[in-house]
């Protein structure tokens, strides 16, 4: 019997397995014994809370907030940042090795960058991002998950926080090709050969490849931020979510590489497929301000002003 169901360290999808919490639980996407239909009675102290992930986000009440100004990102644009791709059973997560960090972006501190994963649909045709944004859903969402610098990667500690992650969302955007664009994501997509089945690992030493390098296209000075929860069980109410307006557009071969390639448990076990949660109840959102055009209009009129009185002079 083919068991759908992946007993899960507590935490393992959203953050690595350092410092996790001891005690597991099962939950899957699929199997109706623990699916998502199940989550409020596998872990009911979290998952049936008033602060959870993901949301619809509607650009149009977005408030403005001007502490959200741009990030620093240390540690992106190295090519050895990446450690090993692992098939969770749930998802696809990279590990990434000490050293990578986020700060700015209207964060109360320094966060050290774990991991990140991917959630996805069915293919091109079925999307499967886990936010929308007015009510668009969008092909697949890669999180970078992000932990409190001053826990020193401890997230038993930071999950006990209300912002101890910071997870940073990407929209994934269809490319009407298959063309294995961009180039990056054509290697990082390579390496999902090696993972068909559930707790299969490869390592990433000799990829080449940046977390500047998967993120190509975007404008990461615009986002959206909302405090939410993790996305799965146990559906900590501890995170700081950031999702940018751009979208990474990648070519939708690579992005029907996930549905067809990669395995719930062994070969015999159905393929990996809708594994994104549902939208929960809407968070207040907000953004930055939009740029005020009074003071490029008071300054043009005041020229105006000015040409004129020099013209009349020598007129």
């Amino acid at each position: 019997m083919i068991l759908f169901a992946v007993v899960a360290v507590v935490l393992s999808i959203f953050v690595p397995g350092a410092h996790c919490e001891s005690n597991s639980i099962a939950w899957c996407y699929h199997d109706p014994t623990c699916n998502e239909s199940r989550w409020t009675s596998i872990a009911p102290l979290y998952c049936n809370g008033s602060r959870q992930s993901p949301i619809n986000i509607v650009s149009a009440s977005a408030t403005a907030n001007a502490s959200l100004i741009d990030f620093t990102f240390q540690g992106y644009s190295n090519t050895s940042a990446m450690n090993a791709m692992l098939n969770t059973g749930d998802t696809v997560k990279v590990t990434l090795n000490h050293g990578v960090r986020i700060s700015g972006g209207g964060l109360s501190e320094a966060y050290d960058s774990l991991q990140f994963h991917l959630h996805w649909g069915n293919g091109s045709s079925v999307p499967g991002s886990e936010h929308t944004v007015d009510g668009k859903r969008y092909p697949m969402e890669l999180h970078i998950v992000n932990s409190k610098s001053s826990y020193n990667q401890n997230t038993t500690l930071a999950v006990k926080d209300s912002e101890g992650l910071s997870a940073l969302g990407f929209l994934i955007e269809e490319l009407n090709d298959t063309s294995g664009q961009p180039a990056s994501w054509k290697i990082l997509t390579n390496y999902l050969s090696n993972i068909s089945h559930a707790g299969q690992s490869v390592s990433l030493a000799a990829a080449g490849i940046s977390l500047d390098d998967l993120l190509v296209g975007v404008n990461r000075s615009n986002y959206y931020r909302y405090l939410g929860s993790l996305t799965t069980p146990t559906c900590n109410e501890a995170v700081v979510w950031t999702v940018f307006k751009d979208t990474i557009k990648v070519s939708k071969d690579l992005i029907n590489l996930f549905s067809s390639s990669l395995h719930v448990n062994d070969s015999t076990s159905p393929l990996m497929v809708n594994v994104f949660r549902s939208i929960q109840s809407a968070q207040p959102v907000s953004t930055q301000p939009k740029a005020s055009t009074s003071s490029s209009t008071n300054t043009s009129f005041s020229l105006g002003l000015m040409v004129l009185s020099l013209i009349l002079r020598w007129i």
